[in-house]
């Protein structure tokens, strides 16, 4: 009896502990930027950087991570579109003082876009094919 009870009490925490797993669903890609830019505050030499978001939109809280370091953390829309994204890709824009800004992170193999706000006064849209 003792063991049944047990045996119950065991399978139910399991229960909540996978639902709650699921709940917290991260998610995540990896770019690989070519140039240097500014996101968050924050410059992005070129390198290869996990992108990981949580919940499922539209506001979205952004963290990049290179190597073990989380470089930037900022907001963002997730946004779907029409077409599916071919490849994980960025976006940035040429800011009147001639840095750059990442504006979007495309998503491969989905619909989706993390859409970021752009301070450039002139923009000068680019996209960028990124890593898997």
């Amino acid at each position: 009896m003792k063991t049944w009870r047990i045996s119950i009490a065991l399978f139910g925490a399991a229960v909540l502990c996978g639902s709650a797993a699921l709940a917290g669903e991260v998610n995540r890609v990896t770019i690989k930027t070519d140039e240097t830019l500014n996101v968050g505050g924050k410059t992005l030499n070129p390198g290869t950087y996990k992108v990981e978001w949580d919940g499922s939109g539209p506001n979205v809280q952004v963290k990049m991570v290179q190597g073990k370091d989380t470089v930037a953390t900022f907001p963002a829309q997730l946004q779907d579109q029409k077409v599916q994204n071919p490849s994980t890709a960025y976006g940035s824009t040429k800011d009147s003082d001639g840095t750059r800004s990442l504006t979007a992170i495309y998503v491969g193999g989905k619909r989706e876009v993390l859409q970021l706000q752009s301070n450039a006064a002139n923009p000068q849209q680019s996209a960028n094919p990124g890593a898997k």
